[in-house]
């Protein structure tokens, strides 16, 4: 069988130093680009054949011929949003490829893309698209000087962004093809395993005593060596005295947990990964291998595949206790090797913890960076960060310096005692995800970190064996949800004195289709030895969906006792809808921002496409069951009081659609960002500018998403953008029609301005 074509150039199989942001050349940033590119090319050589590229190895993701094509087009969109790229290089796959699947749940249903009627293309359209978007990026580096510093306002930011995105998919991927049956992937040339063992087995695993200590997490605004837009911001911690384990848990540990019932045991697991332990029937690690014939991850026509349907006990693997457990590698089955990390779950970390003892846990965002015992950064010296080092992979296992995981005690220990605290596993901590002090969204992608902001994200820490650039670095800082399968183990903490700080998000985060907002399930993550520092989510829109903000908006929108608050606003808006989308203009209209949704359905009576959509779950919710039952009943925990202007009809509470509304002209989305997949619309209607974090990022989207004809415009309402403003951004794409500012009701003046597409 010949393995298909997917290298657009050279083949490698090292990783290359990020380039400084002050003052690389061209070069450097060239062989970055190169290097990054090729690197991911180069894990996708392993698969063999075709048909494969479109097989689910997971089912809350899609084929792997997304992954493949997908930070492609996110370099092309992102280079757009920059001014650096002019045109588009192919617009179907850059709406196709664009959004993945973000694994919220571990009981989600298969997206609809994984099969069925979903069309993908041919696996040599993809290379193609793949060498054509290969050739653009480099023009752009060697065709444009590079203005430094590069600053997190500049064009050149997003090129970055898009060199360490596509390295963040070298892990994405590489846990994906793991989870493939063995007979359809093979090892690519020059990939090494780790050594299985040492000289010296792990028979024990001692905790060492940690000095008190403070801590900085974070790093500056002008840091030399780039960053996703959570690592920026300060706080300083004060650290009690602790003891951490001087390895990761093994997984001659792990075996010991399973023998005494760990994955049976209630009493040891949270509510939550209990429930998981249920549905997915785990009896042990992701990637361990038994012969019971296990639950795995795999979707689509691979649903009923098992890893562990192999006999695993015919008495050639010899390892010790765990006779009758394997262990998958990226594309082989091996003995599984007891002195590796064991990579688990956060729900499976901690059960371990709790078997151990009530006391024992896993170390904080802070106590990790205590145990790597760097000295302090200096701008000045960017090799003060590991991963721009010489020598990174002598001492830590990054850099594809092996293609597996390695003993816990091969690599030498930090000045801490403790071995493996960069590299090897990603590291399960307590804290919650959440933005540093001083955080901001970046303009260039608004919805990276800010959604993982709600209680249920849980950070990783130190990096992988597969983990290159900014996913090495000491101040990367990463978070999945608890259910979450990765290159991830964990080590052991323990309190000694006084309690330790650990971040705990509590805003409470509406979940579209839940009946009240969810609640961080657990609290405080441990139970003893740690103090919560309860903090609000840094994601402003989580902050702000309150129900009291609902209530307020719905009254705004939908009162009955005399006009809305908002209806001479709407009024004027409906008035210039209607001009642009005459019937002899067949329409389609997007309303960004919707609310509740109320002006989404006026526009129903003379259009029949309308796309609204809006960041809170809420009013999406609201829209969505208005639209499906032609009323909303307030239940009793977001009922409005009397006299609060809505229709009261005995004890209940409920709203209707306009009258006159086409229910079924409408559609509602949540979305923290329009996607490339909703464009030519007729009529763009952006009410969202004044909540957005970044309203510039949204300005310059809608250039390309109206229908470039002369029937194409967008609408802006805004208290804080008028046409002065957004003129520099939108001119000469758009072209100013009109201008003014409307009061509505309640004395609130917005400004309101008409343009049309420069074709016109």
């Amino acid at each position: 069988m010949t393995r298909p074509e997917v290298l657009t150039g050279p083949s490698v199989s090292y990783s290359s130093q990020p380039p400084s942001l002050r003052d690389c050349t061209k070069k450097q940033l060239l062989e970055y680009f190169e290097n990054t590119y090729s690197l991911d090319e180069w894990v996708f050589t392993s698969i063999k054949d075709e048909k494969y590229f479109y097989k689910c190895p997971d089912r809350l993701r899609l084929p792997l011929i997304f992954y493949y094509c997908h930070p492609a087009v996110v370099y092309v969109n992102k280079l757009l949003l920059a001014g650096l790229l002019k045109k588009r290089v192919n617009p179907e796959f850059e709406a196709m490829f664009e959004t993945g699947v973000d694994e919220m749940s571990w009981d989600d249903t298969e997206n609809y893309r994984m099969g069925g009627a979903y069309k993908w293309p041919p696996l040599k359209d993809v290379v193609e698209y793949r060498r054509k978007v290969r050739q653009k990026i480099r023009d752009i580096i060697l065709h444009n000087d590079v203005e430094f510093p590069v600053t997190q306002d500049s064009p050149w930011w997003a090129m970055w962004m898009g060199l360490e995105h596509e390295r963040i998919h070298l892990e994405t991927s590489s846990v994906l093809i793991r989870q493939l049956p063995t007979d359809m992937v093979e090892k690519p040339v020059d990939w090494k395993y780790g050594p299985l063992t040492t000289e010296t087995p792990v028979l024990e695993n001692p905790l060492l005593p940690q000095s008190a200590s403070t801590v900085r997490l974070g790093k500056d605004a002008d840091c030399p060596i780039w960053g996703w837009d959570n690592e920026y911001g300060s706080l300083k911690l004060d650290v009690p005295a602790f003891e951490a384990s001087k390895f990761m848990v093994t997984n001659r540990e792990m075996v010991e947990f399973i023998q005494d019932g760990g994955y049976e045991e209630r009493q040891y697991w949270s509510d939550e990964g209990w429930e998981w332990v249920q549905y997915k029937q785990a009896k042990h690690p992701p990637f361990w291998v038994c012969n019971r014939g296990c639950k795995s991850n795999c979707g689509a026509d691979l649903s009923q595949y098992s890893h562990c349907a192999n006999p695993t006990d015919d008495g050639s693997n010899v390892n010790g206790r765990c006779r009758k457990y394997l262990l998958r590698l990226m594309f082989d089955v091996v003995s599984l090797p007891l002195d590796w990390p064991a990579e688990v779950t956060y729900h499976e970390a901690k059960a371990f913890c709790a078997w151990k003892g009530p006391d024992f846990r896993l170390p904080t965002e802070a106590e990790n960076h205590m145990l790597r015992g760097l000295q302090d950064f200096d701008a000045n010296k960017i090799e003060t960060d590991p991963v721009c080092g010489e020598n990174v992979t002598a001492v830590y296992n990054v850099d594809f310096a092996y293609g597996s995981s390695t003993p816990v005690n091969l690599y030498p220990p930090s000045p801490s005692g403790c071995c493996d605290t960069f590299g090897n596993a990603w590291e399960w901590v307590e804290d919650h995800f959440n933005g540093l002090p001083g955080f901001a969204a970046s303009m260039y992608y608004e919805d990276f970190s800010a959604p993982c902001f709600d209680g249920k994200h849980t950070m990783i820490l130190g990096g992988s064996w597969i983990s290159t650039g900014n996913l090495a670095s000491r101040f990367a800082r990463y978070a999945f949800r608890r259910h979450f399968i990765q290159h991830a183990g964990f080590r052991m903490a323990r309190s000694t004195n006084n309690d330790t700080p650990v971040k705990v998000v509590e805003t409470p985060v509406y979940v579209l289709g839940c009946p009240s907002p969810s609640r961080v399930q657990n609290g405080v993550p441990a139970k003893y030895g740690v103090k919560a520092i309860i903090q609000p989510s840094t994601n402003c829109q989580y902050v702000e969906d309150t129900n009291m903000w609902f209530r307020q908006i719905v009254k705004q929108q939908y009162s009955t006792n005399g006009a809305s608050k908002m209806e001479a606003i709407f009024k004027r808006i409906r008035s210039l809808a209607w001009e642009a989308t005459t019937p002899q203009h067949a329409s389609s209209i997007l309303v960004i921002g919707c609310g509740p949704g109320k002006l989404a359905f006026d526009l129903t009576k003379f259009s029949s496409e309308v796309i609204a959509c809006d960041a809170s779950a809420r009013c999406i919710n609201f829209a969505l069951k208005l639209k499906s039952n032609g009323k909303y009943c307030f239940t009793n925990d977001d009922k409005f009081e009397n006299g609060d202007e809505l229709i009261e009809n005995g004890h209940e509470s409920y709203v209707e659609p306009p009258q006159g509304a086409v229910l079924e002209n409408v559609d509602f989305k949540q979305l923290t960002w329009i996607p490339c997949e909703l464009r030519n619309f007729d009529l763009i209607i952006n009410m969202y500018l004044d909540r957005a974090e970044n309203p510039l990022a949204w300005i310059i989207r809608m250039k390309e998403m109206v229908r470039q004809t002369p029937t194409g415009k967008c609408i802006f309402i805004s208290r804080d953008w008028s046409y002065e403003k957004l003129k520099d951004t939108l001119e000469p794409d758009l072209s100013l029609v009109k201008s003014e500012k409307v009061q509505s009701n309640s004395k609130m003046q917005m400004w309101l301005s008409v343009w049309e597409s420069g074709d016109a």
